[in-house]
């Protein structure tokens, strides 16, 4: 073995079977759970009442534009 082959070999990664690498994977989605912020009652309600007014500001300004586009086809092709 030359000294390239030998200081290669010892920089490779461990190859890990495939049990190894599910429990890897669940430790590490544990870990990654356990640094979740959950919101407070507040805070929840305070973002769901924001997406909501959006949801209807967005459903109004298609609305208007669906309506609007309507009745111009109908007045270019008559109707």
């Amino acid at each position: 073995m030359t000294t390239s082959s030998v200081a290669r070999s010892s920089r490779e990664p461990k190859r890990l079977g495939a049990v190894s690498r599910v429990r890897l994977f669940l430790r590490q989605v544990v870990s990654e759970l356990k640094k979740v912020v959950r919101p407070t009652r507040n805070d929840l309600l305070t973002y769901t009442s924001v997406v909501m007014i959006f949801v209807l500001a967005v459903m109004s300004y298609v609305s208007v534009l669906d309506f609007g586009f309507g009745k111009l086809v109908l007045w270019v092709f008559g109707g």
